[in-house]
């Protein structure tokens, strides 16, 4: 190995840990594959059970027990049961809406729009120059907020990838609020299914390429506990 060898691969080192600690956090954040399936399961058995006997009132009371399932076996496994919970209060407001108007079709405008305003908030926030991507993913990284002002790199690495969270929303409700007013309720339900997964992949794929090409990041904690621990020394030194 010569001289000139070591600080390649010191390089390369260091990106395949960015790269494997980028991969981790978003397998945390987004709940990894059970968590999908957490997402569409619900809707899934709603539009099966609907497309088989147009019963409103079985196939909402179907997605919703079985979102309910989800939350009581992740509690029985002590787990983490925030994606599940989200997952719950979606079905739990299609539901609602769907007995409210009697439309099983507005059982799917609830998320519909909760899509659309996420779309618009990763737009938003990006261009005031927070970029949401950079919020949710922040303390996961353990970074919190100091790419804002410390770490440009990573700062325009969350406006990328909130971006193509964004506009890949929108592009989704592109096609699913025309079918809202024109097409019958399995028609949007089986189309709204198989949107569920491929866009939020594409999305997830382009928020690790750029942030595995990212500088990377701060770890506000551990520089917390240094400073604690810096104090402590001084003062017992003052003591001395």
């Amino acid at each position: 190995m010569t001289s000139l060898d070591k600080p390649t691969e010191h390089t390369e080192d260091t990106e395949h840990d960015n790269r494997a600690v980028t991969e981790a956090a978003l397998f945390e954040a987004f709940g990894g594959v059970r968590g999908m399936i957490e997402t569409v399961l619900p809707g899934l058995l709603f539009v099966t059970i609907y497309t088989i006997n147009k019963d409103l009132h079985l196939s909402a009371l179907a997605a919703l027990g079985v979102s309910v399932l989800l939350v009581v076996v992740r509690l029985a496994m002590r787990d983490t049961v925030k994606h599940a919970f989200s997952g719950v209060f979606g079905v739990a407001f299609g539901v609602v809406f769907a007995m409210m108007t009697g439309e099983a079709k507005d059982f799917y405008l609830p998320g519909m729009l909760y899509t659309l305003g996420l779309a618009l908030a990763y737009i938003i926030t990006t261009l005031a120059g927070v970029p949401l991507i950079g919020v949710m993913l922040g303390p996961v990284f353990k970074e919190n907020l100091s790419w804002r002002t410390r770490n440009p790199g990573r700062k325009k690495a969350y406006a990328k990838a909130s971006w193509a969270w964004g506009l890949i929303l929108l592009a989704k409700c592109a096609i699913l609020f025309p079918l809202y007013w024109w097409a019958d309720t399995t028609q949007l339900g089986w189309v709204l299914v198989t949107l569920k997964i491929p866009p939020f992949l594409l999305a997830v794929w382009l928020t690790w390429v750029f942030l595995a090409k990212a500088p990377p990041p701060i770890d506000v904690f551990a520089e917390m506990e240094a400073e604690e621990k810096r104090q402590e020394a001084e003062a017992a030194r003052s003591a001395e």
